[in-house]
């Protein structure tokens, strides 16, 4: 018999009436979007005003807030005026691919000749190696530079220092106790956590490096527009934090997108079916949309296809590779399927009390590793657990992706299993690892002891952060419009949700195949009147009467 799916968390955030109030006074909006506001720690009523419009707050300094900056700029013009060849070493997933795409179309519109190259997901894993520094060597590359890799590189680094090349590392990955010798790193870890551009996905330095050499160079307006669309894809596909700069450039580039100057983009969009009679694109547009098909090369494709559908200026071209990202995609979601019932079968012979078991640890052989990660995301859904999920390469190697929850720090994870992995990375949330079979047991024992000293038992529930109460009648369309205009929604930013109490379902129906219920439910108000809303249902866990939030009916 199937194990029921754990009872969720429902964790209220603290109130502050007087917040709220002022903030509602001060810019009209509805105490409950007021109350969203500063559940965000937005807490005044001009930090309120800035988040609604963040052109009202001053840029921040790029070269001032990243003290490397300029000398990478330095470092690329130089290479730029004497015609040195500079190759980019990129990454599988779509922040790396749309980072080496944006580099790739400023720097040869600066006219630089550049190359770049992208390690194999499954023949080498992540990050540059001495394998791509020898070929770039090889092949006259007098500069290399990384995007959203090369953090912990210290050996490829040092192997092209060696070869008297030029290293400038782009990442934004956690930092290693030992930083490759490069000349110059560029990653937003090493400036002050509290500056508008410490949240920035890989694709995010890349785009500030491209900016800041075009600068210097005179010739920014004159495609900046294409770049800030690549910035966009990444970052949101990265689930990086839509607050501080991000959040301003997010903005920006989610209007220009429809009408995007890249035909790759245009081709994605129309192959996808994402809808954009709105003039403006929502990030679930690219995080459930054109992310994916981006991703699904980089996880069982070849990059170059997206690599070909992001740089050609060909409308041909491009609509011939969004067709093999949509057919890629197809692929990669029946694989995540059979390998998500899998684990679930495995997950619900297995003892999962969490007074015993506070990560969720699965080794198969068979499943492709570039999609496990995805199917450990959906594990942490259903279970409420840090899930570390893992399958063969070769006879004696596993490789594995994790995923961690709000009190689960999965680097720190990882870092405190250094004896036992031969390579690791990643950052709270997420991480990649590989070790040798006959370290797999020490692996898994000193994996749970980090997880007993981490977690408690209450803490492995599915959480659930509830906004505020709301009674049905709240519900109006000027309500709809001020919570959509706290867009885009993400990391550091999530879609509200509010909770209502004696909500009484009236009617219902299975759609969509038997997937979601359609539902008319209803509540009284302190005058009995009867306040109706329609409703669709996924999983009976969660009524949604509007597409940006969320009511959890309490009996």
């Amino acid at each position: 018999m199937a194990q029921p799916l754990p009872v969720q968390r429902w964790q209220p955030y603290l109130e502050q009436p007087e917040v709220v109030a002022a903030i509602a006074q001060a810019t009209g909006l509805s105490p409950l979007v007021a109350t969203i506001l500063a559940n965000r720690d937005i807490l005044t009523p001009e930090d309120a005003k800035i988040f609604l419009n963040p052109e009202l707050q001053p840029l921040p300094n790029a070269l001032e807030e990243f003290p490397a900056l300029a000398e990478c700029v330095e470092l690329l013009a130089q290479a730029l005026i004497q015609h040195h060849k500079i190759a980019i070493c990129g990454d599988y997933d779509a922040d790396g691919m749309t980072s080496t795409a944006l580099l790739l179309r400023a720097l040869r519109y600066l006219g630089g000749n550049v190359d770049y190259d992208i390690p194999s997901r499954m023949h080498e894993g992540y990050g540059i190696n001495e394998r791509i520094v020898e070929d770039f060597h090889a092949g006259g590359v007098r500069l290399i530079l990384t995007v959203d890799n090369g953090i912990t590189a210290v050996q490829p680094v040092a192997r092209a220092r060696e070869l008297g090349l030029t290293v400038i590392i782009t990442d934004h990955h956690e930092l290693p106790d030992e930083l490759p010798p490069a000349h110059a790193i560029l990653n937003p870890k090493l400036i002050p956590p509290d500056s508008g551009y410490a949240g920035m996905a890989g694709v995010g330095v890349a785009y500030i490096l491209a900016v800041s050499l075009a600068q210097q160079l005179g010739r920014l307006d004159e495609f900046l527009a294409p770049l800030l669309e690549l910035y966009t894809l990444g970052t949101i596909a990265d689930m990086a934090s839509l607050v501080g700069v991000n959040r301003r450039w997010l903005r920006q580039g989610l209007a220009t997108l429809p009408h995007s100057r890249i035909p790759g983009i245009q081709a994605l969009i129309q192959s996808s079916g994402v809808n954009t009679a709105n003039h403006t694109l929502k990030p679930e547009d690219i995080g459930f949309r054109l992310g994916p098909r981006i991703n699904a090369i980089g996880r069982i494709g070849d990059p170059r296809v997206i690599i070909d559908l992001l740089t050609t200026d060909d409308i041909e071209v491009a609509r011939q590779k969004a067709e093999e990202a949509e057919l890629t995609n197809q692929e990669r979601r029946g694989l995540c399927e059979q390998i998500e019932q899998e684990a679930i079968a495995i997950c619900e012979q297995s003892d999962l009390n969490p007074h015993r078991t506070r990560v969720l640890l699965l080794l198969q052989e068979n499943w492709h590793h570039g999609v496990i990660g995805i199917v450990a995301s959906r594990l942490v859904e259903r279970y409420g657990m840090p899930v570390f999920i893992s399958t063969y390469e070769g006879h004696d190697t596993i490789r594995g992706s994790a995923r961690g929850i709000a009190e689960f720090n999965v680097f720190d994870a990882l870092k405190a299993c250094d004896s036992c992995l031969d390579k690791y990375g990643g950052h709270k949330a997420a991480g990649g690892f590989t070790l040798s079979l006959e370290n797999f047991e020490a692996f898994q024992q000193k994996l749970q002891a980090f997880g007993c000293q981490t977690l408690k038992p209450e803490h492995l529930k599915p959480l659930v952060n509830l906004d505020a109460r709301a009674n049905l009648a709240e519900l109006t369309l000027e309500l709809y419009q001020q919570i959509d205009d706290l867009n885009p929604w993400g990391i550091g930013n999530p879609e509200p949700i509010f909770w209502s109490e004696d909500v009484r379902i009236l009617d219902q129906r299975l759609v969509g195949g038997g997937g979601h219920a359609k539902l008319s439910i209803g509540q009284a108000d302190v005058e009995g009147e009867l306040h109706k809303v329609d409703a669709i249902a996924g999983a009976g866990v969660t009524i949604c009467p509007c597409p940006i939030a969320s009511i959890l009916p309490i009996s």
